[in-house]
């Protein structure tokens, strides 16, 4: 069984166990125009709780998405009913689910995995769903402990890229990427950092329509064939440092472990007028 990702017929054996809990991490950029928590109300995996990204990041931070405090953290995981015993299963409708998996593992939650084809394969499938509000549930204790590593900052970017020590893998779809299409975040420029290699994340999960992931060796292929060098530590980088996350999820995958993400990414680096920045377009 693979430790990351479980199968939606897994999970519904699995529905109604005191120590699991299920989470909805559906989240849109702003362009989008929706609202993931009125789409979990529409329907959702029976006994799911809702994990709210924007309550869960950093709301003192100029970028979006951006790491909170361990103590902000361990707040919104208490309210989700998480403690130190609780299994985690995370899903969205998209691509998000990485991103929060690797939040509960930064801060030292190890028992968490993803759906396999999230919220639209467990549709698809027609599986049991719910609606309304989540379930109220009672807080519990939920001690964050982040770890020493694994996030990168603009500092360690720009050393990367000026002296190669380490692999640059911009994970957003190729137009983002060449600048063809706006960044996505009103006032944040488009374009990308001179050396970064792209690896669009719809690569790593590449069944249109029902986001599976890519089995791991067809995920090493898709990094290998881009230009990523697998022998250097990797730094991955996206938007706003959500699909980011699904490159490490495939690493981890794979065995590698010396990965971080840089955490302000793109809605960090194309704001700053001391960056350097490449368009294609």
């Amino acid at each position: 069984m693979d430790k990351f990702l479980v199968e939606p017929q897994w999970l519904e054996g699995q529905l109604g166990q005191g120590d699991l809990v299920c989470l909805d991490c559906s989240w849109y950029i702003p362009e989008a125009g929706k609202s993931a928590r009125a789409e979990f109300e529409q329907g959702h995996i029976p006994g799911a709780q809702f994990f709210d990204l924007d309550a869960a990041s950093d709301p003192t931070s100029a970028y979006v998405n951006m790491l909170p405090s361990a103590a902000q953290f361990a707040a919104v995981a208490s309210s989700l009913g998480i403690s130190a015993n609780t299994r985690v299963v995370i899903y969205d409708s998209s691509y998000v689910s990485a991103r929060v998996w690797w939040m509960f593992r930064h801060f030292g939650h190890d028992t968490v995995a993803v759906l396999n084809g999230g919220w639209k394969r467990w549709h698809a499938e027609a599986r049991p769903i719910e609606t309304g509000p989540a379930t109220k549930v009672q807080p519990v204790v939920f001690d964050a402990r982040p770890k020493a590593h694994g996030v990168a900052d603009w500092v360690a970017v720009q050393a990367a890229l000026g002296n190669g020590g380490a692999s640059v893998v911009d994970a957003r779809t190729r137009e983002r990427f060449t600048g063809e299409l706006p960044s996505g975040y009103p006032g944040v420029a488009g374009g990308h950092m001179p050396g970064a290699v792209n690896v669009p994340w719809s690569g790593l999960l590449p069944q249109s329509g029902a986001f599976t992931f890519a089995d791991p060796e067809a995920a090493r292929a898709v990094l290998t064939d881009a230009g990523v060098d697998l022998e250097k530590p990797v730094i991955a980088t996206c938007g706003s440092g959500v699909t980011a996350a699904i490159v490490l999820f495939q690493m981890a995958r794979i065995g590698k472990t010396d990965v971080t993400l840089y955490d302000g990414s793109w809605h960090e680096w194309g704001q700053r007028d001391d960056l350097p920045k490449e368009s294609l377009s």
